[in-house]
């Protein structure tokens, strides 16, 4: 009996351990506080599987203590043989139907969110961007517009836009679980998908397929800004000019050994075709440097001089030619200055 007391202890105190953890978690990265249409249906789904799941597991509970308490074995009976009840047609149909009939109400709707979510019949009259995922970031080539940015991407909220995805090396997998479900990014087919968000704000990105060591690291935002906003964002975006010289004469120094080292070969400024590193035109407008951390001239001089320090077995370890800590802090104090716009992740909200 002891025994049995300390496993059911053990049982209660996991279950008590999984619900206080299921409440862990930031404000704009979970599916359970939907805030774009994708999200939304995804939570409708969760919630109707809940209900069914309870109910099949109520029902057996119910059933199961009902046998063990009207048909347990009681003094006197010990040669008493139950009533069998083999090839009962009664409950072989109820027990054949019912299933069948949950399995309706959670295939059906799923079905018809799927088809709905993979619809892109009205992709050309609305706003596509071609994203591409690449070990460990993103990039996104807004079509049309001769836009290029990489690891924010800007929408504007209420407006449907169609996301064009396909990877440059292994299988990623695009997802922002505040306002859209899950989309395999994968290097042999381009796969769409839309999303939309309700609300102004910063929303939280993941890539959810393995995709090597530094796969947890591998965040992006989506901001979500009015269509006002959205619309003044384009025009600073599509106005920037790469050979512009900064304000600051370490700026200026920066910008010179940017070009000097070879910067360029990897990475872009402006709306040039993207390269094997991530587009910087907006880089100074970022909260986040490689995704993960804090966007400050420290953090970025670290990030120059050792960059598998941050984000282990990403593409510019070994590639980046050498810099004195001097050098680094003058490549940082250029890249801060890439601010092109008013509208940055700041402003749209609250991360």
């Amino acid at each position: 009996m002891k025994g049995w007391m300390g496993k059911i202890r053990a049982l209660c105190l996991l279950g008590l351990t999984a619900l206080v953890l299921s409440a862990c978690g930031k404000e704009n990265l979970t599916a359970l506080d939907p805030k774009g249409y994708g999200a939304e249906q995804s939570f409708n789904l969760i919630v109707l599987t809940t209900i069914v799941m309870a109910f099949v597991l109520a029902t057996v509970l119910i059933v199961y203590t009902i046998v063990l308490i009207r048909y347990r074995k009681k003094k006197g009976q010990e040669n008493y043989i139950p009533k069998q009840v083999e090839g009962n047609k009664t409950l072989e149909t109820v027990w054949t139907v019912i299933p069948i009939i949950l399995l309706l109400i959670i295939a059906v709707p799923t079905v018809t969110a799927t088809f709905d979510l993979a619809d892109n019949s009205a992709a050309s009259d609305n706003l596509n961007v071609q994203v591409t995922g690449n070990q460990y970031w993103w990039h996104f080539n807004y079509e049309g517009q001769e836009i290029q940015t990489s690891q924010d991407l800007y929408i504007p909220v209420g407006e449907k836009v169609y996301l064009n995805m396909k990877s440059s090396d292994v299988i990623h997998s695009f997802w922002v679980p505040t306002i859209s479900g899950k989309m395999d990014v994968n290097p042999e087919n381009e796969n769409t998908m839309y999303i939309q968000a309700q609300e102004e704000g910063v929303y939280w990105g993941k890539c959810a397929e393995f995709c090597g060591p530094s796969h947890s690291l591998m965040d992006f935002k989506v901001i979500a800004v009015s269509q006002e906003e959205f619309d003044q964002w384009v025009q600073d975006m599509q106005n920037v000019n790469p050979d512009e010289e900064p304000g600051s004469t370490v700026a200026q120094e920066g910008q010179a050994l940017f070009q000097e080292k070879n910067c360029m070969g990897c990475h872009a400024i402006g709306s040039s075709p993207a390269q094997t590193g991530p587009n910087l035109t907006n880089f100074g407008d970022r909260s986040k440097l490689a995704g993960v951390e804090e966007l400050n001239k420290e953090n970025l001089k670290q990030w120059i001089m050792d960059p598998e320090s941050i984000k282990p077995g990403n593409k510019m370890t070994g590639n980046y030619p050498d810099v004195s800590e001097d050098e680094a802090g003058k490549i940082a104090e250029y890249l801060m200055q890439l601010q092109p716009s008013d509208i940055t992740p700041e402003s749209a909200g609250k991360e």
